[in-house]
């Protein structure tokens, strides 16, 4: 995966000695990287939203997110 500016992303935020500095959903310990794995591995936003206790909104943010940082990035080739 790309590596993204997530500081450029309000909905996240990386806290030092909290999960080790990852980037995580704001007022969350769910590092960002767990959205993209669990989605990867066949969960749909909704569920994800019931196994970890975070909003349907949170998840979409850091989605579209990820996405408009991903759109600015010049192709390899």
């Amino acid at each position: 995966m790309a590596q993204l500016d997530w500081s450029q992303c309000s909905a996240v935020e990386s806290v030092p000695g909290k999960v080790s500095g990852a980037w995580v959903l704001k007022g969350t310990r769910m590092p960002v990287q767990t959205v993209f794995e669990n989605l990867e591995a066949g969960l749909s936003v909704k569920e994800i939203t019931e196994v970890f206790d975070v909003t349907e909104e949170e998840v979409r943010a850091v989605l579209q997110f990820a996405a408009q940082s991903l759109e600015k990035v010049p192709a390899h080739g």
